[in-house]
């Protein structure tokens, strides 16, 4: 898939696995708006772009999943586990592990989106990791 921002590989893949993220997280921030992050300045919900907000879902998987270490070794980070780093410039964003086994760095590949379509890459220590989730 060529279109989207990172957000959207995360949400699909969960679309494809039976659950519908862009509205789980819509209907949580919706019950708990104070719970989630104010630096949109936002006054409400808006199922169309909650989801797409990479803090808003490093919110949703802290209380909905499983909050994990960000500072352990590739072996902690398994396939179905969700990551998020800082790119720097308050640039925010999350990607997948996926069941690709990368014998070069003897580790799991991600699946993201950083600006050119869905990749498969050696990339989990590319950038300063800021979340590591389990939900499945």
């Amino acid at each position: 898939m060529e279109t989207g921002v990172c957000s959207d590989v995360v949400v699909r893949a969960f679309r494809k696995a039976g659950i519908d993220l862009q509205k789980d997280v819509h209907d949580d921030m919706k019950a708990n708006f104070s719970a989630y992050p104010t630096r949109w300045g936002l006054k409400g919900t808006d199922p169309n772009i909650d989801h797409r907000r990479v803090p808003n879902l490093q919110t949703y998987f802290t209380r909905k999943g499983k909050s994990l270490a960000t500072d352990g070794g590739s072996e902690t980070f398994l396939p179905g586990d969700i990551v998020t780093w800082d790119l720097g410039g308050g640039v925010d964003h999350v990607g997948m592990i996926v069941n690709v086994w990368y014998k070069p760095s003897q580790r799991y590949l991600i699946v993201h989106n950083i600006g050119a379509g869905t990749r498969m890459e050696d990339g989990l220590f590319a950038w300063k990791i800021t979340g590591h989730y389990r939900y499945f």
